[in-house]
């Protein structure tokens, strides 16, 4: 018997990151996949989740939440962007690689997130397409992308992040334990489908177990350094 059940760890630890950001994933605008896309993209960097939500929301203030935006606003405009968020680490690289997988974007999908996703044949050519937009668009970037889309579109099946895999094992959701992620989402989508929740929602519960990994990785961190 795990120590929480799966919605009360959402409830605790919160649900998807781009409902945070008052971003609808499941709209028929495209535009609101895009935008999630581009928090993925600053999420994906060695830097702190308010960090990027921060450096988001600057981008919403200015209206920069298209590739149409983000190509007109050019280099020096999104650097000053990314450094009001305090993004500075990582500004010069970041707006490189924005400007870079815009371009690609507007050129072989005419903008448009859902064309590249309709047009892959499978998951894994899903996530190729993700990270043939540019240098720079990896694996950790497609993964928190595709996570939140799980359940919306129906090529997003990407593999369980190892953050979330840690917590599942350290909650006791895994029974018997798995160490293989597949197996373990299987049975993570079982033990939230027993608890009375939607399939179409697992994402919520995948966002939670990834903070509490984060959590859990954090405190150890601490520990060794104690």
């Amino acid at each position: 018997m795990s120590r929480i059940a799966p919605g009360e760890l959402v409830q605790s630890r919160g649900g998807r990151s781009a409902s945070e950001l008052g971003i609808e994933l499941g709209a028929p605008d495209a535009g609101e996949r895009f935008k999630w896309f581009l928090a993925a993209v600053l999420y994906g960097t060695r830097i702190s989740e308010s960090l990027a939500s921060r450096t988001w929301r600057k981008f919403a203030a200015r209206g920069v939440l298209t590739p149409g935006r983000i190509l007109a606003t050019g280099w020096d405009g999104l650097v000053a962007i990314l450094d009001a968020g305090g993004y500075v680490r990582y500004d010069y690289k970041t707006a490189t690689k924005l400007l870079d997988a815009c371009d690609a974007l507007m050129r072989d999908y005419g903008g448009n997130l859902d064309a590249l996703h309709d047009a892959a044949a499978d998951p894994r050519d899903l996530e190729n397409r993700l990270k043939a937009l540019g240098k720079g668009i990896g694996d950790i970037t497609v993964g928190i992308f595709l996570r939140e889309l799980r359940g919306i579109w129906s090529r997003a099946e990407p593999p369980l992040s190892p953050l979330a895999l840690a917590a599942a094992k350290a909650l006791g959701y895994l029974h018997p334990p798995v160490h293989d992620a597949d197996r373990a989402l299987v049975q993570l989508q079982q033990v939230w489908a027993a608890d009375g929740q939607p399939a179409s929602v697992f994402a919520e519960f995948e966002a939670a177990l990834v903070r509490e990994g984060l959590r859990l990785r954090h405190r150890a961190m601490r520990r060794r350094t104690a």
